[in-house]
């Protein structure tokens, strides 16, 4: 994974994120499944491969929203997902895919987030049961999907990133790409405070032999929301001896102009045979 760092760069190139002429971009559309952990029908959007078919089986990308927000997030024309992968792909840079973008608010007792409080919080962590259980289970009884850990991939941002961390830890055996964009304090105990206990202790932050094939950071120096965390998470995995790849950000903000770069950096990297 080291050497694969090179490849890594804190701004893509102009135009990235644009449409181009002539070219038809894809988009999210909206699919309900029941999700036992939050006890509710669940909103999901799913990307589909611009020239999708049933005769063909294609890798997964999960991406996970942050802290108030819902599916809808990256599927917005800001973050400009399905442009950024569609002009990926036609370079020849990025592998045809389907993107989920989940809903991971579980909670049986309120439809969505109320506050940043730990009861809110546990409802985010509550997510990893109904992806193990429903979402994954859905995405593969209705698309022509590979059911292989290499060829699933998981990212999120803010508190999905977190998740995708917490995630990728506690079932290695799912998912060979993660990434995280901005990821939320939380995974860990945060030092001296009520907010949340943390996810796992520091010694856990360790996938066993299920290494996986990419473990992408991304974070800005300029984010005054996560602050340190992206930070403390890298130095953990240097302590427990996990490889990383480490996208630094120098003046982005904790929103789409950070995520966009983290976009552009993981969609090269997954699933590709040759990098």
């Amino acid at each position: 994974m080291e050497e694969l760092q090179e490849k890594i760069v804190e701004l893509p190139e102009d135009g990235y994120d644009i449409s181009r002429p002539g070219v038809i971009y894809p988009d999210f559309q909206d699919y309900r499944y029941f999700s036992n952990a939050a006890g509710r029908e669940t909103n999901v959007k799913v990307l589909l491969p611009a020239n999708y078919s049933t005769e063909k089986r294609y890798p997964v990308l999960y991406a996970l929203h942050g802290f108030f927000d819902s599916e809808k997030w990256m599927a917005r024309p800001e973050v400009s997902f399905s442009v950024i992968l569609r002009n990926l792909q036609l370079d020849g840079k990025a592998e045809e895919m389907i993107v989920v973008l989940p809903y991971i608010f579980c909670s049986k007792t309120l439809p969505s987030c109320t506050g940043m409080d730990l009861e809110n919080c546990f409802a985010y962590d509550n997510f990893i049961n109904d992806l193990t259980g429903d979402l994954i289970p859905f995405i593969e009884g209705n698309f022509s999907v590979e059911k292989d850990r290499k060829r699933r991939a998981i990212t999120g941002f803010s508190m999905g990133g977190r998740e995708s961390l917490f995630i990728a830890f506690t079932h290695p055996e799912l998912f060979a790409y993660i990434g995280a964009a901005c990821p939320a304090p939380g995974l860990v105990e945060i030092k001296g405070s009520p907010m949340h206990p943390g996810q796992m202790k520091e010694c856990d932050m360790r996938f066993g032999p299920d290494k996986p094939e990419i473990l992408l950071i991304s974070s800005s120096k300029a984010d005054d929301v996560v602050t340190t965390a992206p930070d403390s998470y890298r130095e953990i995995l240097r302590k427990n001896s996990e490889p990383f790849l480490s996208h630094l950000l120098e003046s982005t903000f904790h929103d789409h102009t950070s995520v966009k770069p983290h976009l552009y950096n993981f969609l090269r990297l997954i699933f590709r045979t040759e990098r």
